[in-house]
């Protein structure tokens, strides 16, 4: 599955951005719980998904379609390693691109802060896929806020 991480092929392999949002870690934890909610604001800008299987558990699965505007369908498939509720959410990729997303919620100023660490099997995988991977996590965070904003 996951190539074991090592110093010569961990360099590079990780995609981190950071947010502040004006909601509560508690806010932020549950538009990951929801089903509902996350499959309204998962992925890159003009993304839509089905979601096949969602345990929202340490060891539950998610299985789920992206729908690209082209009409692209994309499956996936997750883990979620650790839920720690609100301030941790580690998944598992486990369909290709392999990939470990650790999401730490922090309360911040009145707000929220989101640090958002996606580490790949290699850095070559990486390398192939940061001019897909960079743009589509911080279109991710906008939509995160504006499901976020509708919801208040």
């Amino acid at each position: 599955m996951n190539t074991p991480q090592t110093p010569e092929n961990h360099a590079g392999a990780t995609f981190s951005t950071r947010r502040v949002l004006p909601y509560s870690p508690q806010q932020v934890f549950d538009a990951f719980a929801n089903p509902d909610v996350l499959a309204r604001w998962w992925g890159p800008n003009g993304f839509t998904n089905t979601f096949e299987l969602f345990e929202f558990a340490p060891g539950g699965r998610w299985k789920f379609m992206m729908h690209g505007p082209d009409g692209t369908h994309y499956q996936n498939e997750s883990v979620f390693l650790k839920l720690d509720s609100p301030s941790t959410i580690v998944i598992q990729h486990v369909s290709q691109p392999h990939f470990t997303l650790t999401v730490t919620i922090a309360a911040n100023n009145g707000g929220t802060e989101i640090a958002w660490n996606q580490e790949f099997e290699s850095s070559e995988v990486a390398d192939r896929i940061r001019h897909i991977v960079e743009p589509a996590n911080e279109q991710n965070l906008d939509r995160l806020h504006a499901v976020l904003e509708q919801r208040v």
